[in-house]
């Protein structure tokens, strides 16, 4: 497997292997995910792991990094049109009437180009590679919505998603929990990647990975989720979830004159455990587990598990709408080859080299892909019968 980005400090681990806890002494450079198939179902498990790390100062800055919000205007999800792009409005600040961003839009798009308009160009540079899919949920697959709970994708997104799975191997990778995403998605068909990426799961079918029989976890953090519940329970609109590895603090229905006490109290916490870090995401403050581990290393372990790790004839294809997104937008540019996709309304400093605005677009964009692999399918078939 490719290692991203490899750091000269090391980590002391404990490894747990088919339920046997295994002390291991020695210093290995890079976390790696957990490898384990399930009797029931043979599903591949992969767990990252958490306690008993030892990091280098000089190589990782620990506990609390600033924290840049973004604007509520930005993070909401919108339901366009996929038929006209047009330029999004915003509210002037001191006024609220609205403001157009042509001028600032379009010099945007124009460096990172619709995906349905450039679609069969992008569909003819693919022409005889194999096409993996990863995908964002929240904000992607599903609106930005200010209950997390709710945030449910559609049927169509649904029937579109199967579809697409039928052909190219498919994967969500997700700031949520695995379970969680799973139960969203409710396919069988697609790798489950959660967490960003800490705790992946495949669906049953052989893996081709030389590294699919490692195992390797550490128990979860279950003091930071209980702190931050009792730190943030008087401010109204909070809700803090947990996602096994990561922990994440919704204040999508927080008042704005709350968010700074929101923001003081988490780094609170935070701060009494130097093994995690603070980030932000859209309307959600996520504490995370200080190891060199994101959606771009899930992208890669994922490549690998598929053996498709060092294949020149394979184009990963990466749709996603936040932040961390932008970790796997910069594993695929710097394989030289594949579609990293940023999903947004607005202008905003990305890796990916095409956009969609929203996720209608994305919608509209599976589809077509779905549809193209479909044509060609039903195509052979034909041609297979006639001869």
């Amino acid at each position: 497997m490719a290692h991203a980005r490899r750091s000269s400090a090391t980590q002391r681990v404990l490894v747990q292997q088919h339920h046997h806890h295994i002390l291991d002494g020695r210093f290995i450079r890079n976390m790696r995910p957990v490898a384990r198939r399930n009797d029931k179902n043979r599903s591949l498990v992969l767990l990252m792991g958490l306690m008993g790390l030892q990091r280098s100062s000089a190589s990782y800055k620990q506990s609390v990094q600033p924290i840049q919000r973004t604007t509520k205007d930005e993070n909401k999800g919108r339901d366009l049109s996929t038929k006209t792009r047009t330029a999004p409005l915003l509210s002037d600040p001191n006024t609220n009437d609205p403001v157009s961003l042509d001028s600032s839009y379009n010099s945007w798009v124009e460096e990172h180009p619709s995906a349905l308009d450039s679609f069969d160009r992008m569909m003819k540079t693919a022409k005889g590679k194999r096409i993996v899919v990863f995908l964002d949920y929240d904000g992607t697959l599903s609106p930005i919505v200010d209950n997390p709970d709710r945030a449910l994708m559609s049927e169509e997104m649904r029937a579109a998603l199967r579809g697409v799975a039928k052909y190219f191997p498919t994967a969500i990778i997700s700031g949520r929990s695995r379970d969680k995403v799973t139960e969203f998605v409710k396919l069988s068909n697609v790798y489950y990647a959660g967490s960003h990426g800490m705790d992946i799961m495949a669906p049953p079918i052989p893996v081709k990975s030389s590294t699919a029989g490692n195992h390797q976890t550490i128990a979860p953090h279950g003091k930071i989720f209980t702190m931050l519940e009792e730190k943030t329970k008087k401010i109204q609109g909070v809700r803090i979830e947990d996602n096994g590895f990561c922990v994440s603090v919704h204040f999508r229905q927080v008042r704005e004159e709350d968010y700074g006490n929101l923001e003081e109290k988490v780094k609170s916490v935070v701060e009494k455990y130097p093994k995690f870090h603070l980030t932000e995401g859209k309307m959600v403050l996520e504490v995370r587990p200080s190891i060199e581990w994101n959606k771009g290393h899930a992208l890669e372990y994922l490549l690998d598990t598929l053996g498709f790790s060092n294949s020149s004839d394979v184009l990963p294809l990466y749709i996603g709408d936040d932040r961390s997104d932008e970790d796997a937008f910069k594993v695929i540019r710097s394989r030289g080859q594949g579609y990293p996709i940023i999903v947004s309304s607005t202008p905003k400093d990305t890796k990916a080299s095409y956009s969609l605005q929203d996720p209608s677009e994305v919608l509209s964009f599976l589809l077509r892909l779905a549809r193209l692999k479909e044509a060609s399918f039903s195509s052979r078939t034909l041609k297979n019968g006639s001869s």
